[in-house]
C-alpha cells in the first residue's frame, strides 16, 4: 500500500447545517452589529451561512433589507439638507436603527422571526 494520504473533499459540498444555538447566536450578532456597522455586518452572514440555516437566513436578509432602506434614507436626506428636511433625516433615522436593531435582538434571542418596520423588501 501507498503512504499517500487520502485526497481532500471535493470543492462545492455543502457546509452543515448550523445548530439552533448558533443560528440564534448569529442572528443576534447580525443585528447588534447592523447598528454599529450598517448593512456589512448582515451581508457578510447572509453570504457565508447561505442554506444553513432558515431562521438565520430569514434574520439576515430582514437585516439587510432594512440597513439597505436606510441607506437610500441617509442619501435622501444628503439630497434634501438644502431644503433642511435632511437635517432632520440624520437625526431620526439613527434612532430608528438603534430602536429597531435592538427590537430585532430580542426577537432573535426569543427564537422569533423578525421583520423591521418602514423596509424595502429588497431580498425575499
Amino acid at each position: 500500500m501507498s503512504a499517500t494520504p487520502p485526497p481532500p473533499p471535493a470543492y462545492g459540498t455543502p457546509a452543515p447545517p448550523l445548530n439552533p444555538a448558533d443560528e440564534k447566536t448569529w442572528a443576534i450578532v447580525t443585528h447588534v452589529l447592523g447598528i454599529f456597522f450598517s448593512f456589512l455586518p448582515s451581508l457578510i452572514v447572509f453570504l457565508v451561512f447561505k442554506g444553513r440555516g432558515p431562521f438565520l437566513e430569514a434574520h439576515a436578509k430582514s437585516a439587510l433589507n432594512f440597513h439597505l432602506t436606510t441607506l437610500i434614507a441617509y442619501v435622501a436626506g444628503t439630497i434634501l439638507t438644502f431644503v433642511f428636511v435632511g437635517v432632520i433625516v440624520f437625526f431620526v433615522v439613527p434612532i430608528l436603527v438603534i430602536i429597531f436593531g435592538i427590537i430585532a435582538a430580542v426577537r432573535a434571542s426569543a427564537g422569533e422571526y423578525y421583520t423591521y418596520p418602514l423596509s424595502i423588501p429588497f431580498f425575499k
